[in-house]
């Protein structure tokens, strides 16, 4: 999530209700940031002293979980380093205590994630909620406060560096664009309900976006982004890489002049191809369900951290600091934004590297380098000779909605034929059983022919099917396929490396824990 890939957000004040309180407050937020973007280090180091201890003041005062974390201890000196880690699973076992505001009950959030009716509908008037995937064997609940999204909605419209900087100097709010959002639809998940929370809050500027369901099969979807014919393109890495191929192949024709990715990783050699399918420029992002952009990516392509509203600590396995340059094990981030459900050091569990150098793009904002998600992309035998590509959100969200389970690994072992491992705490077969049987009908709605499918059930899966990033790599490709073409490898700057988590979906982009099947187109 989501973010799973960036959204054109920055005007989602409601046309029909004037507030002159906050429009001034956006325009102070707005500035804030253009001055934080030419900042130097200790104008940076002040800005997220500042605001952290503004944050744990409140976690302090009205979230039991960190009342305890921070007991003795003085908000307004306490080093960050000297906090406990928290991680998802802790965190969603307490969420009443978690929570700065006693209205905000799992309860009454669970009872919203359940309607798909009211996706981006604000909890109590004021909170955006959605889900994150379920990827580390945990699916977790985030709500965001209405601070926490003007935030994130500036630093989209601030930071993002165009591809055609006078086009958006002429047209800042994207009015004249047709932007098609290709992901994974219909739930709760960060993007999804980004965007739809801009359509709630600003139609006029949103009547040219469209979203389009990558649970569709390949063709038809092409059908439609064709008649849409989009000039930008917002998607998963792997749903590109896709779309590229099917451009190239002269399935898809489409003209867009730029395209948004985020929320798995780039490689160098995907990035390559998506540009030279489309003819585009690529920006690629970095962001998760517990803070929408953490990265952008500069004209030099590098991806700048958001560092005066997020910070990110690379680690060792004992959660230590690391050097500049060195590989982290995983990653806390502290959400400074987000007073309503504080997030201090929290594991987010992706592999990044902080090389400590400045870019040559000028900006004083720190870059990082991501090992994000690694799942593969399933090229399977199709009708008539066909190859079917199986994209690993689209199977993941299947198997999430549609089958209930979150522990699993599938394994491509041949042209039609799949391993799926379930992992079930209780040695119940059920879930492995459901899971066979929404795997089989997806895959034939794509088009997958003569599928052979073994399926398996085991207590827990091993550590050994956790990828480079540190995070469970779910769905894996037969070696030597060329599947993993749509992710890629690289992970330095300059192939401007992403990732989302759900982080999700971040991501973001599969995100969510729900008890019915879905989603829509």
């Amino acid at each position: 999530m989501l973010n799973a890939f960036p959204t054109p957000q920055g005007s989602p004040a409601s046309p029909s209700s004037w507030d002159p309180l906050g429009l001034w407050s956006d325009a102070r937020l707005r500035l804030d940031i253009w001055a934080a973007s030419a900042s130097d280090d200790a104008a940076l180091a002040r800005r997220q002293r500042e605001r952290l201890h503004a944050l744990l003041a409140v976690a302090q005062a009205g979230s039991a979980v960190y009342r305890v974390a921070l007991a003795g201890r003085d908000p307004a000196r306490v080093e960050l380093a000297e906090l406990p880690v928290f991680d998802k699973a802790t965190l969603m076992r307490r969420f009443d205590d978690w929570v700065t505001d006693p209205a905000l009950t799992l309860e009454r959030v669970r009872a919203l994630l359940a309607d798909p009716a009211r996706i981006a509908e604000p909890l109590l008037g004021r909170y955006t909620v959605w889900e994150s995937s379920g990827s580390r064997g945990v699916p977790g609940i985030f709500v965001q406060d209405e601070h926490a999204m003007a935030v994130y909605d500036t630093l989209e419209a601030t930071r993002r560096a165009p591809a055609d900087p006078m086009a958006r100097w002429i047209d800042p709010g994207f009015l004249g664009e047709r932007i098609a959002f290709v992901s994974a639809v219909g739930g709760h998940f960060a993007t999804h309900v980004s965007v739809q929370r801009l359509r709630r809050r600003a139609p006029w500027l949103t009547r040219h976006w469209t979203s389009f369901s990558i649970m569709q099969p390949t063709p038809a979807l092409c059908e439609a982004l064709q008649a849409f014919g989009p000039t930008i393109v917002a998607t998963y890495p792997t749903a590109a890489a896709m779309l590229a191929a099917e451009q190239a192949a002269g399935r898809l024709r489409i003209a867009p002049r730029e395209i948004w990715t985020g929320g798995e990783t780039l490689g160098a050699a995907a990035r390559r191809a998506i540009e030279q399918a489309f003819g585009a420029t690529l920006r690629d992002s970095y962001g998760a369900s517990e803070f929408l952009p953490i990265a952008w990516e500069c004209a030099h392509g590098a991806l700048h951290v958001n560092a005066d509203w997020v910070i990110l600590e690379p680690v060792d396995a004992q959660h230590r600091p690391l050097p500049p340059g060195t590989l982290s094990h995983t990653t806390l981030l502290t959400n400074l934004a987000n007073h309503v459900q504080p997030l201090v050091r929290y594991d987010l569990g992706d592999r990044i590297r902080m090389p400590g150098t400045r870019c040559a793009c000028g900006s004083a904002l720190p870059v990082v380098e991501v090992l994000g998600r690694c799942d593969d992309v399933l090229q399977l035998a199709g009708r008539d000779g066909a190859t079917v590509a199986l994209l690993p959100l689209a199977l993941s969200t299947v198997l999430e909605d549609d089958a209930g389970v979150f522990d699993f690994r599938l394994e491509q072992t041949g042209p039609a034929s799949l391993r799926l491992v379930v992992a079930s705490a209780t040695g119940d077969a059920a879930p492995a059983r459901r899971a066979a049987e929404v795997l089989r009908a997806f895959a034939e709605r794509q088009g997958v022919q003569g599928l052979q499918l073994h399926v398996e059930s085991c207590d827990a899966l091993p550590h050994d099917v956790r990828g480079l990033s540190g995070k469970l790599q779910r769905i894996v490709a037969r070696r030597g396929s060329g599947a993993d073409a749509g992710t890629g490898t690289g992970t330095g700057a300059g192939t401007g490396a992403g990732s989302g988590t759900g982080s999700d979906e971040r991501s973001g982009p599969r995100t969510r824990k729900r008890r019915r099947a879905q989603p829509g187109a």
